[in-house]
């Protein structure tokens, strides 16, 4: 059998290459600062701080997903994928070299729109380039990078800091990140320049129905869910009693659930419905909020990470499949509303996150309010669900 995984043509090496770049778009660009925070919090950073890094990193990612929306041209994708690449390698070397929180600041913004810009476009290359007659289900191997990202970082991280510093973490992420992105560069692309003209649709902004702003709103509480553990759980589970030094081995149990977690999901949704797998996993993502809340078992808390990773990623695949088929003509407009409430959720959450952490000393509180916004998304899709048939007939 002939293997050449520098063939920019075959679909395993497409795959791979799209995994990597989630990897280093995502993982080391974004979730890396999620393992390597304990350390931070113990060395120089404040929890404040940290929940304003996040912030303005997803505020960063927003403001890129919504500006590829407007990149037609195939080939311009391409030159702005390894744009992203690049940004994510500079602003993750920025965090190894200097302490300086206005640059730290500065950094996590721009990282953000490098991690929009690759995922986003990363995504549609794959798309382009992929000879599958499945393709959404080669988009969920794809996806799974999300996963597969947050658990090599997990471990890259967590060996560095066996001998060194969060620093040293860093460093060996850049270092990982540069290799991985070489392979990535080369196969994501073209042999060739490639004619083709994106179609033109009138902009119809009464696709805007109560239904489908149902569940945009829906999405939004979604990105609060998400974004809350997704930034602190590793210090939430260390915070509790007698599980300080566990929140490592959760946050790996995250990535680890993450991997299969759109695979799964889009085939219960293709099975069941939509709307009625999306509450299922949002309800599920609701227990694994609040288990850290009401229990510091060890074993509970680690299935906490479990439920959350198998369902975060799941829900991103499930809501954006959903908005696809609902879009009709007009998929950059109803994209573009998914994506800005989702990424807005995502920037509100750690805002009130360290407010509440202020005020009351533990995570408790803003767990719950985080549950409740959750669980207002469920009720958001449940009233969707009953006037369904009254939109979607056609």
């Amino acid at each position: 059998m002939n293997v050449n995984i520098l063939d920019r043509n075959k679909n395993f090496n497409i795959l791979l290459a799209g995994i990597l770049s989630i990897t280093i778009g995502l993982g080391v660009a974004r979730f890396a600062f999620t393992s390597l925070l304990p350390s931070m919090l113990d060395d120089f950073l404040t929890l404040r701080n940290a929940g304003l890094f996040a912030s303005v990193n997803f505020a960063g990612y927003l403001s890129g997903a919504i500006f590829t929306m407007f990149i037609k041209d195939i080939n311009k994708k391409v030159i702005y994928f390894r744009l992203g690449i690049i940004i994510s390698l500079l602003t993750t070397i920025i965090l190894a070299i200097t302490t300086n929180e206005v640059i730290w600041f500065i950094s996590r913004i721009i990282a953000g729109f490098g991690s929009g810009l690759v995922l986003v476009i990363g995504g549609a290359i794959v798309m382009e380039k992929i000879n599958y007659e499945n393709k959404t289900k080669a988009m969920g191997i794809h996806f799974s990078g999300i996963g597969i990202g947050i658990v090599i970082c997990e471990v890259i991280s967590q060996y560095s800091l066996l001998e060194g510093t969060w620093v040293d973490g860093w460093k060996a992420l850049c270092i990982y990140a540069f290799f991985a992105s070489l392979y990535v560069t080369r196969i994501l692309s073209f042999d060739h320049e490639v004619k083709k003209i994106a179609p033109s649709h009138k902009l119809e902004f009464s696709i805007f129905s109560p239904y489908v702003i149902l569940i945009i709103l829906a999405y939004f509480a979604e990105g609060v869910g998400f974004v809350v553990q997704g930034t602190f759980l590793p210090d939430i589970i260390n915070s509790l009693e007698g599980l300080d030094g566990y929140g490592s081995l959760g946050w790996l149990i995250v990535g680890l659930s993450g991997i299969p977690s759109s695979i799964i999901w889009m085939r219960l949704a293709h099975n069941h419905g939509s709307i009625n797998i999306i509450i299922l996993a949002m309800l599920i993502q609701v227990i694994a909020i609040l288990i850290p809340a009401f229990s510091n078992n060890v074993y509970l808390n680690l299935l906490s990470g479990g439920l959350y990773g198998g369902t975060f990623v799941g829900l991103v695949a499930l809501f954006m499949n959903l908005g696809g088929h609902i879009s009709k003509k007009n998929p950059v407009v109803l994209m573009g509303a998914f994506t800005a409430l989702y990424g807005l959720g995502q920037v509100v959450a750690p805002l009130y996150s360290i407010k509440l952490i202020d005020m009351f000393g533990n995570y408790d509180t803003t767990l719950y309010v985080t549950a409740f916004i959750v669980v207002v998304g469920v009720l958001l899709l449940l009233v969707a669900k009953k006037m369904e048939s009254r939109y979607t007939s056609d």
